[in-house]
C-alpha cells in the first residue's frame, strides 16, 4: 500500500510540473501538424503547412513567459496550416498569462488567424465566419482568464493559510514561553520560601546541637517537616500548572500559616491585616507579596523583625507592605539574582498592580505592592 501511494504521489508531482504540461501540449500540436500536412488542411503547399505548424507548435513552449508571442504564432500557424492546436493553446495562454488589459490584443490576433484561414480556404470572408471566429477567440481567451483568476485565488488562499499557520506557530511559541515563565515563577515562590526556612532551622540546629539535645531534636524535626511541606507544595503547584488555575490554588493564600511557619524558624513576624476578606485571586497575589518579602528578609536581614501590613483603600486598591528592620547579622549564604522581585513585579503588572522596594530612612527594607481589588482580577 505504501508503494502504491509513493507511485501515486510521484505521478501527481510529475503531472503537475509545468514543463511536463508544456511538453505534452507541444507534442500534441506537432502531432496535429503531421495530420494537417497529410490531410492537406490548408490550400497552401504542404511545405508551408509543415513550416507554419512546426513554428506555431514550438512557440507554445514559451507560452508562460511570452504569451503574446505564443498567441500570435498560434494564430498565424492556423491561418497558414489549418492546425487548430497552436491557436487554441496560444489564445488560452494569452488569456491566462498576458493580463486582463492586454487580453483584447490576444483575442484580436486569434480572430485574425481563424478568419484568415476561412478567407484562404473559401477565397472570401463571410459575416458568419467572422462572427464565429470572434466567438471562438473570445471564448478561448475568456477561459484562460478564468483559469488565471482561479489560480490567483488559489495562490492567495495558500498564502493566507501559510501566514495563518506561521502566526499560529508564533502564538504557540509565545504561549509556551509564558507558561515556562509562569512555571519558573511558581517554582521560585514555593522553593525559595521553604529553602530559606530550612536554612534558618539548620543554622539554629548547628548552634544548639551540643548545648541542648532536645532543641536539636526539635530543630531536626522542623527541618524534616519543612522539607516535606516544600515537596507537598511543589507537587501541588505542578498539579495546578498541569490542570490550569482553579480551586487548588486556595491553600497558598493562608497568611496565618505563612507567619506561623516563619515564627517557628525563629523569624519575628507581625501581621496587621486591616483589609478583611479578599477575592481568592487578590488574596493569592497578597500571599505571594508577603511570601517574597519574608523570604528576602530572612536571606538578607536574618534576625531582624519583620512586619506585614495589609490595608484596603477607598479606590478598591489593596496595599501590602512588608517591612523589616536593619540586619543584625551577616546575610545567609544562599544564591540569588533578584529574579523573585522581577517575577513578582511581572505578576503585579498582569493584574494591573505595581511594586516598589527599597531602603527606608532607618536603613531597613520595605516592599510595597498595590493590587486592584476587583472580582475581575486575574489569577497570577
Amino acid at each position: 500500500m505504501s508503494t502504491l501511494r509513493f507511485v501515486e504521489t510521484k505521478w501527481r508531482a510529475v503531472a503537475a510540473d509545468p514543463r511536463v504540461i508544456d511538453a505534452v501540449l507541444v507534442a500534441g500540436c506537432l502531432v496535429l501538424t503531421v495530420l494537417a500536412v497529410k490531410g492537406h488542411w490548408s490550400v497552401l503547399p504542404r511545405p508551408v503547412i509543415a513550416a507554419a505548424g512546426v513554428a506555431g507548435s514550438a512557440a507554445q513552449w514559451f507560452r508562460r513567459r511570452h504569451p503574446h508571442v505564443a498567441a500570435l504564432a498560434g494564430a498565424a500557424a492556423y491561418a497558414l496550416s489549418g492546425n487548430p492546436g497552436p491557436p487554441l493553446v496560444g489564445l488560452y495562454a494569452g488569456g491566462s498569462y498576458a493580463g486582463r488589459r492586454q487580453a483584447w490584443i490576444v483575442a484580436v490576433a486569434g480572430w485574425a488567424g481563424i478568419a484568415g484561414w476561412s478567407w484562404l480556404d473559401a477565397g472570401r470572408l463571410t459575416a458568419s465566419n467572422a462572427v464565429t471566429s470572434a466567438l471562438v477567440a473570445v471564448a478561448v481567451v475568456a477561459t484562460g482568464g478564468y483559469a488565471a483568476t482561479r489560480r490567483a485565488l488559489r495562490d492567495s488562499l495558500v498564502e493566507r493559510a501559510e501566514q495563518a499557520e506561521a502566526e499560529q506557530a508564533l502564538r504557540d511559541e509565545r504561549a509556551r514561553f509564558a507558561e515556562r515563565t509562569r512555571i519558573a515563577r511558581e517554582m521560585h515562590d514555593v522553593l525559595a520560601h521553604k529553602v530559606t526556612l530550612i536554612a534558618l532551622h539548620a543554622g539554629a540546629l548547628e548552634l544548639k546541637a551540643g548545648e541542648d539535645p532536645e532543641q536539636a531534636r526539635q530543630g531536626a524535626a522542623l527541618i524534616r517537616v519543612t522539607a516535606r511541606e516544600a515537596l507537598r507544595e511543589l507537587r501541588t503547584v505542578l498539579g495546578v500548572l498541569q490542570a490550569g488555575p482553579g480551586p487548588e490554588m486556595a491553600p497558598f493564600a493562608d497568611l496565618t500559616a505563612l507567619v506561623e511557619a516563619s515564627a517557628q524558624a525563629g523569624q519575628e513576624v507581625e501581621l496587621h491585616d486591616q483589609a478583611g476578606p479578599l477575592p481568592p485571586e487578590v488574596a493569592r497575589v497578597v500571599y505571594r507579596v508577603a511570601q517574597e518579602g519574608l523570604t528576602n528578609a530572612r536571606k538578607h536581614a536574618p534576625g531582624a523583625p519583620a512586619t506585614i501590613s495589609i490595608d484596603r483603600g477607598a479606590e478598591a486598591m489593596v496595599t501590602v507592605t512588608v517591612h523589616n528592620a536593619p540586619a543584625t547579622g551577616a546575610p545567609l549564604d544562599l544564591p540569588g539574582a533578584g529574579s523573585g522581585l522581577i517575577g513578582l513585579a511581572e505578576r503585579l503588572r498582569l493584574v494591573g498592580g505595581s511594586l516598589r522596594s527599597g531602603r527606608d530612612a532607618a536603613d531597613g527594607w520595605e516592599l510595597r505592592a498595590s493590587i486592584p481589588c476587583t472580582e475581575g482580577t486575574g489569577a497570577a
